[in-house]
């Protein structure tokens, strides 16, 4: 038996619940964009609050500022009220998600939230609710039906709540020009995060490693530089040690192979010219792109020289945890 005809209905209920919201967006949303960037150039935070499933949401969202520059905390609204209202201080801005917009708890907690300066915006499905009443700025998330066939269960309400929190994350991180270097700076442990933090002077093979010969040396010379670098290509330089060719183990195996005599031949005469190359300062995002674009195994790394001063091997990414 197939469930598939199910999940669909699902899927468009809920997708129907999203056009709905879209069309909801007003003058609202942007007083709340300019609340929360307001707030947070004062060195304010937000605080979200919410109960049951709302309070599920209102943690993703809290989450997604935080990840994007944005300081927010999920506050407890129960707890709140024994305590932890110490968190809030005046100028922050608190985030309320409640559908019906009458849920008891919340509505206790922003009473309380009267002796803090702060702004009050609302995500609920109520334009007319006790919470709707009491906040600044209200947030219209309402919704068709929900996807549970009783029509109560929590589920197009909620996944309008989430995007709608996700499009005022966006929203902030794009008016406060949040960049992904910034974001790299919050996820330094990540794959995105190493891609946008490391330079390719960063993982480049140097020294020893990076196999570097003038263009007057023979094919055989060339393979000893190699060798004893242990790398599957070399850079060929003019006098001036500028980077003018590459030669790799594949242009020896194809010459062979057409029974070329090459061992006595001068890089010169073999080699590739205008080699792909990337600069030492260059990201390593920047190289990984080069990589899935060119279909290279060594790339070639340059200094403002036009000096080859290094090598990123395609076989070093994998354990650089960069791909």
């Amino acid at each position: 038996m197939s469930h598939q005809v199910q999940a669909r209905k699902v899927f468009d209920i809920e997708l129907a619940a999203l056009r709905a919201v879209r069309a909801h967006l007003d003058a609202a949303f942007d007083t709340a964009v300019e609340l929360i960037v307001d707030c947070l150039r004062r060195r304010g935070k937000i605080i979200v609050v919410g109960i049951g499933k709302s309070g599920n949401i209102g943690q993703k969202i809290a989450a997604t500022l935080t990840s994007t520059g944005s300081t927010g905390v999920l506050l407890n609204s129960v707890d709140a009220l024994h305590g932890d209202l110490g968190i809030v201080n005046d100028g922050d801005v608190v985030l309320a998600l409640s559908y019906s917009g009458e849920t008891e708890e919340l509505l206790n907690l922003f009473q309380a939230l009267k002796r803090f300066a702060v702004k009050m915006i609302a995500f609920t499905g109520a334009q007319k609710s006790s919470l709707a009443r009491l906040s600044d700025v209200v947030i219209n998330v309402r919704v068709p039906k929900e996807a549970c066939p009783f029509n109560l269960a929590p589920t197009a309400s909620t996944t309008a709540m989430l995007v709608m929190g996700d499009a005022l994350a966006m929203a902030v991180l794009s008016a406060r020009g949040f960049n992904k270097h910034d974001f790299a700076r919050y996820h330094p442990s990540g794959a995105i995060g190493r891609a946008l933090l490391l330079r390719v002077g960063d993982i480049m093979r140097a020294g020893e490693r990076n196999a570097v010969a003038e263009q007057t040396l023979t094919v055989r010379e060339a393979l000893l530089v190699m060798t004893r670098a242990r790398s599957g290509s070399v850079s060929v330089v003019n006098a001036r040690g500028k980077l003018i060719g590459v030669f790799t183990d594949g242009d020896f195996r194809r010459h062979m192979a057409a029974g070329d005599e090459v061992l006595s031949q001068p890089l010169s005469k073999v080699m590739t010219r205008k080699p792909v190359c990337v600069r030492n300062d260059a990201l390593a995002v920047e190289a990984l792109k080069i990589f899935d674009e060119r279909n290279i195994d060594d790339l070639i790394v340059l200094n403002a020289r036009h000096e080859p001063i290094g090598l990123v091997d395609s076989q070093d990414l994998p354990k650089l945890k960069l791909m």
